[in-house]
């Protein structure tokens, strides 16, 4: 059996940078003062002519529709640290994280808890396959060992079978299942930006993901 340290190979990893905001406020005292009259005397009038009531609209108000509407401002998670394991860039042949890390040579990665592990499991094949006979894609279950040693373990796996989507074999799910995760199947480029969107919303340790390359052929891999 394929040992797991040939399958997985740790990625370097560079701390992500957090950006740190100071709000200076300035106060002004407010004054009031008042003028006395005595008792008996009417005070002046300082306006002679009747106060008509006025309303205040915005000085931006569009005349010819409602007002602009600023989705920068509606961008939760605009202020919320990107992790370092994001993906930037699927390439052909591999990845390039947010932390400037890059796994190339027809390699794919998994992404688990805040580090990056450089992923081959056809290797416990002996040969680039991923699919079985049924065409359903499968792979040995040690090829997911790693995910069987931590602790506490992600909610859920986003796997990325590469340039298009399949279903995964029964085995493959049940696998999965018995290790208390859910997975989400998709191909690689739109795992990448879910496992981006639920890695900044939940953390990186709610969510894993397991990505084979993009230019991935059955046969061949992606390094060609």
């Amino acid at each position: 059996m394929t040992s797991l340290t040939h399958i997985l190979r740790p990625v370097g990893r560079t701390a992500a940078a957090t950006a740190r905001r100071q709000y200076y406020f300035s106060r002004r005292p407010f004054t009031t003062s008042f003028t006395t009259y005595p008792r008996n005397t009417t005070p002046p009038k300082f306006f002679t002519y009747p106060i008509a009531s006025f309303h205040v609209t915005s000085r931006h108000q569009n005349r010819d529709g409602p007002p602009p509407t600023d989705f920068a401002s509606m961008d939760v998670l605009g202020s919320a640290p990107v992790p370092s394991t994001t993906v930037d860039i699927c390439m052909s042949d591999g990845f390039q994280l947010n932390s400037g890390a890059r796994i190339r040579d027809g390699s794919g990665v998994i992404l688990v808890g805040g580090e990056a592990f450089s992923w081959q499991p056809w290797l416990a094949r002996g040969e680039h396959r991923l699919l079985n006979a049924k065409g359903q894609w499968e792979i040995p279950n040690e090829t997911l060992g790693l995910l069987s040693l931590i602790w506490p373990r992600p909610d859920l796996l986003v796997l990325g079978l590469g340039p298009e989507n399949r279903p995964i074999s029964p085995e493959l799910r049940r696998h999965i299942s018995s290790l208390g995760m859910r997975v989400e199947i998709l191909d690689t480029r739109n795992a990448a930006a879910q496992f981006n969107l639920l890695a900044t919303e939940r953390g990186v340790n709610d969510v894993a993901a397991a990505l084979i390359p993009i230019g991935w052929k059955e046969g061949i891999g992606a390094n060609w």
